[in-house]
């Protein structure tokens, strides 16, 4: 596990702090699972798409009412196996799912949302880090990845983006869109994806 002091201080935050944080990162993570689905053919990206944005509906819209349950049930349906595909973006397409995934149960069961915010801050870390290890052949741990610009990089994103979230008073609707709407238009990913 590749730790950060980032990890303690996000037990802090409030519930739809927490939420807010894990759309975010999902939200960097759908360009790669984008990319596959446009490599492959093997699902639309599209789906994935309506699934995180039912999350930001849940936080922007006043009384917006979603099944998790169901937008769990179509995510498990468009998660693609590694022994299907024989080619390197599988990987992060599988990350993303599953920091999806992450997020959906955190949202069914509230007492474990910390935990889920964890997992998915650790999977877009460690998508980063499998690519930078893919590609120099060196194993990333915890006592070199202050070596590695990319790994460094995205703490540094995860940093950013918690910052306005700590320092939020109430529930800050401006703000939960504000941060959804910079990642879209940069529309890069954790890894340097982008998509169309």
């Amino acid at each position: 596990m590749l730790q950060n002091p980032l990890q303690l201080r996000l037990e802090k935050l409030e519930p739809w702090k927490q939420i807010t944080f894990m759309a975010c990162l999902c939200e960097r993570m759908y360009p790669n699972y984008a990319m596959f689905c446009q490599s492959t053919e093997f699902a639309q990206e599209r789906i994935y798409r309506d699934i995180l944005d039912s999350v930001w509906e849940l936080l922007t819209v006043k009384n917006a009412k979603v099944n998790f349950e169901r937008q769990l049930e179509k995510l498990e349906e468009i998660i693609p196996s590694s022994e299907d595909f024989d080619f390197y973006g599988v990987y992060p397409a599988i990350d993303a799912c599953i920091g999806l995934s992450t997020l959906l149960h955190g949202l069914l069961d509230r007492d474990d949302l910390f935990e889920s915010m964890q997992k998915v801050s650790q999977q877009s870390v460690v998508t980063v880090a499998q690519l930078e290890e893919a590609q120099s052949g060196e194993e990333i741990t915890n006592d070199n990845q202050k070596d590695n610009e990319a790994v460094c990089a995205e703490w540094d994103v995860q940093w950013a983006i918690f910052r306005p979230l700590k320092d939020a008073q109430e529930r800050d609707i401006d703000l939960i869109k504000d941060l959804r709407e910079e990642l879209r238009d940069e529309g890069i990913s954790n890894i340097g994806v982008s998509v169309n």
